[in-house]
């Protein structure tokens, strides 16, 4: 596939993994249940930038993404994490990629109903491996999540 092509794949790969996985691989796109996680965790993704390598998009913290006193749940935010660098592996390899090895540094609490923004960007690449690092921040100030 060109290097486009891959780019509009993995933004419409984002953008249907609430529907479910089938409707990534198919045309038509109808809604199947997905995992409720994953759902509520894309619930506002609005992608930014998306480009081979890398995909950055805005968000708000869920309200059904929180703990009883109203942080984005970890479990959540992993989720999201592991979604959008997903869909930066994607717009590079053409497919989606298990992850193997999962590290996140929490620097701090993100609040219901906050605006953030996360970016992926593929790193390095070689044979099966991709890394790929995600950030997130706070849209207000820039602060790391």
């Amino acid at each position: 596939m060109l290097p486009t092509t891959l780019v509009k794949s993995s933004m419409r790969m984002l953008l249907t993994l609430p529907l479910g996985f089938s409707s990534m691989f198919s045309d038509e796109c109808q809604p199947v249940i997905s995992h409720e996680l994953v759902a509520l965790t894309l619930e506002s993704p609005l992608i930014v930038v998306a480009q081979k390598g890398s995909i950055c998009c805005n968000f708000v913290v869920p309200i059904r993404a929180s703990d009883p006193d109203g942080n984005w749940e970890v479990g959540a935010m992993a989720t999201l994490i592991d979604d959008v660098g997903a869909a930066a592996i994607y717009s590079v390899a053409d497919h989606v990629k298990a992850s193997l090895d999962f590290n996140i540094s929490f620097h701090s609490t993100a609040r219901t109903q906050e605006e953030g923004e996360i970016e992926a960007k593929v790193i390095a690449e070689k044979g099966k491996l991709s890394l790929v690092v995600v950030e997130i921040r706070r849209k207000r100030n820039g602060d790391y999540h």
